[in-house]
C-alpha cells in the first residue's frame, strides 16, 4: 500500500515537472518567434548622401528593400559641405556618405561619428564636358580660358575643391594649404575674367551644361551617366592633378535612434560595402577599387 501511495507521489511530480518543462520550451520558443519579430520591426533611417550619389543610392535602396521591406529609407542628396553643415546643426541623420574626405574627418574629430563604421566606398574622377552641339574649343583646363562660359561648384563642394586643386598642380591657381579657400572670383581672374556660373553641388552643374547655359563644366564621371548622347568629355582629368576621389560612408552619432534604427543603418552600410553593391557602383561609373 505505502509502495503504491510513493509511485503516485512520484508520477504526480514527473507529470508537474513535464508540464513546467513544456512549458519552458513554448516560452522560448515564444521569446524566440518575439526576437525574429524585432528584427523585422519597421523602421526609417536617414541616409545624408553627395549628390553624385543620388541615382545609384536610389537604385541600391531597391534593391535592398527587396529582402528588407521593413526599413524605409530617407534620403537627403546635396553637396557634402551642405550636408555636414546640417548634421553639425543637429539634424537627424543614421548614415553620412560623403564625397570627400574631408567632411568625414571633420564629423569624426567633432565625435559624431560612430566608432568602427567608417569605410571607403569607391573613387570617381573629374571630367570636363560640354554639350555635343555646342561648338566649343575648348579641350581640357588646359584651354579652358577659350570657353564663353564655364559652370563651376563653390570651393566647399567637394568637386569644386578637387576642380581648383587640379587648377593649382597645373599652376594656373596659386598654392595654398586649402584649395576649396579659393573663391569663384580668384578663379575667374586667373582665367582670364572667364564668365563663371558658381553652382551649390555637382547636380547643379551637370544640369547648367545640360541645358545650354554654360558652355562648359568639371562635374563627375559618374554623373554623366545617362547623358552619353547629350554631353561629350572633353577630358578626364588625372589623379595626379586632383588626388583621389575617395566617398567615405559612417554611422553618425544619432541619440534619437532606437536599437532597430541602429541595427537597420548598421545593415545598410554592410550592404553598400557589399560584392553586390560593388557591380552597381561600376555600373555607374564608380571605382569600387578603394583600400
Amino acid at each position: 500500500m505505502r509502495n503504491q501511495m510513493v509511485k503516485r507521489i512520484a508520477a504526480v511530480l514527473l507529470a508537474g515537472v513535464m508540464i513546467v518543462s513544456l512549458a519552458a520550451c513554448g516560452g522560448n520558443k515564444k521569446t524566440e518567434e518575439k526576437a525574429a519579430d524585432d528584427s523585422k520591426k519597421e523602421t526609417e533611417i536617414q541616409v545624408f548622401i553627395a549628390a553624385s550619389l543620388n541615382t545609384v543610392m536610389t537604385e541600391l535602396a531597391k534593391e535592398y528593400n527587396e529582402d528588407h521591406p521593413e526599413v524605409k529609407i530617407t534620403f537627403n542628396a546635396d553637396s557634402s559641405g551642405t550636408l555636414l553643415t546640417q548634421i553639425e546643426e543637429g539634424y537627424e541623420c543614421d548614415i553620412f556618405f560623403s564625397a570627400a574626405q574631408k567632411q568625414m574627418d571633420q564629423l569624426e574629430s567633432d565625435g559624431l561619428v560612430v566608432d568602427g563604421t567608417r569605410a571607403n566606398v569607391v573613387n570617381n574622377q573629374v571630367v570636363v564636358v560640354t554639350r555635343k552641339d555646342s561648338g566649343t574649343k575648348v579641350t581640357g583646363l588646359d584651354n579652358l580660358s577659350e570657353a564663353e562660359s564655364f559652370a563651376l561648384a563653390g570651393g566647399s563642394v567637394p568637386v569644386g575643391k578637387y576642380t581648383r586643386t587640379a587648377l593649382m598642380n597645373m599652376g594656373v591657381l596659386p598654392k595654398v594649404d586649402d584649395p576649396s579657400a579659393i573663391t569663384t572670383e580668384e578663379v575667374s581672374e586667373a582665367l582670364g575674367g572667364l564668365e563663371i556660373s558658381e553652382q551649390d553641388n555637382v547636380s547643379k552643374v551637370l544640369s547648367a551644361v545640360v541645358e545650354g547655359s554654360c558652355e562648359v563644366g568639371t562635374t563627375y564621371y559618374s554623373d554623366t551617366y545617362g547623358f552619353e548622347d547629350e554631353l561629350d568629355i572633353l577630358q578626364t582629368v588625372g589623379y595626379d592633378l586632383t588626388g583621389n576621389v575617395i566617398y567615405p560612408i559612417a554611422r553618425i552619432v544619432n541619440d534619437e535612434a532606437d536599437d532597430a534604427q541602429n541595427a537597420a543603418a548598421d545593415d545598410f552600410i554592410k550592404f553598400v560595402l557589399s560584392d553586390n553593391a560593388k557591380k552597381v557602383f561600376e555600373s555607374y561609373y564608380f571605382d569600387t577599387n578603394v583600400e
